[in-house]
């Protein structure tokens, strides 16, 4: 596929699992993490349940109906006052495609959802060394310094 070929972006719901299947395979090869992104999908039943919520939205950018990128997000209602958040969780562009404005397609495109949703802000993390998705971030936002900590959540046998 060449670059000038048009992209579309597009959100998915419960009918689009073979495009959700497609969005994951992206992410594996993307992230170098084909095993997290495949070893253990979910059933079609719990994709068509997190398609259908109100809190989750998944975005795929398409070339000739194939995912050549795309993004998850969350949804987070506020409860000091009426809006919510956007947390983008996760957006990858397959290597062949990128450069190509496809990630500030899908962010554009998150942004327009984040409107009709009264959300505020959309924010998202970026690891520290993946310079791409660093200076896609500073170019569209501010920056802001912050840790991130991982609690684990322990499952004991007196439970």
């Amino acid at each position: 596929m060449s670059s000038s070929e048009p992209v579309s972006i597009r959100q998915l719901f419960a009918n689009d699992l073979a495009l959700v299947e497609g969005l994951l395979d992206t992410f594996g090869e993307a992230f170098n993490e084909v095993d997290t992104y495949s070893s253990s999908r979910p059933s079609h039943t719990y994709f068509k349940r997190l398609l259908n919520s109100d809190y989750f939205i998944a975005l795929a950018a398409l070339k000739k109906g194939s995912v050549v990128g795309g993004l998850a997000a969350y949804e987070l209602q506020k409860f000091e006052q009426e809006r919510s958040e956007i947390y983008l969780y996760d957006l990858a562009v397959a290597a062949a495609h990128r450069r190509e404005g496809i990630a500030t397609a899908l962010i554009q495109e998150l942004k327009k959802i984040a409107v009709a949703r009264a959300a505020y802000v959309i924010f998202v993390q970026a690891d520290i060394g993946d310079d791409p998705a660093i200076a896609l971030y500073t170019k569209l936002g501010a920056r802001e310094d912050v840790l991130h900590f991982d609690i684990p959540v322990a499952v004991s046998d007196d439970a």
